[in-house]
């Protein structure tokens, strides 16, 4: 991901993305380059609108985020309706009790 990262770096700051600009980025990060990862990384990005990219990933990550909430709510209710359920099989194993006693 540091390949990606270092991409993304390069071209929000309007720098050119080519191979030494990219070597550069990940040295000043302090890790290991590997010259093979970055010239894939070159030719991978050439046909590709990185602008665009990372809009689409920031749209498609927009709806996720908003369903997070929702889905620990709806977990959150399940929850209680279990818990509700188990109280009601309690009382009415309880009156079946009573009766046979009562």
């Amino acid at each position: 991901m540091e390949y990606i990262y270092a991409a993304m770096l390069l071209h929000t700051t309007g720098k050119e993305i080519n191979e030494e600009n990219v070597k550069s980025v990940l040295e000043a990060a302090g890790a290991e380059v590997d010259d093979a990862r970055v010239k894939a990384l070159i030719a991978a990005l050439e046909d590709v609108d990185i602008e665009e990219a990372m809009e689409t990933t920031a749209v498609a990550a927009a709806p996720a985020a908003a369903a997070a909430p929702a889905a620990v709510e709806e977990a959150e209710e399940a929850e209680e309706e279990e818990e509700e359920e188990e109280e009601e099989a309690e009382e009415e194993a309880a009156a079946g009790l009573g009766a046979l006693f009562g």
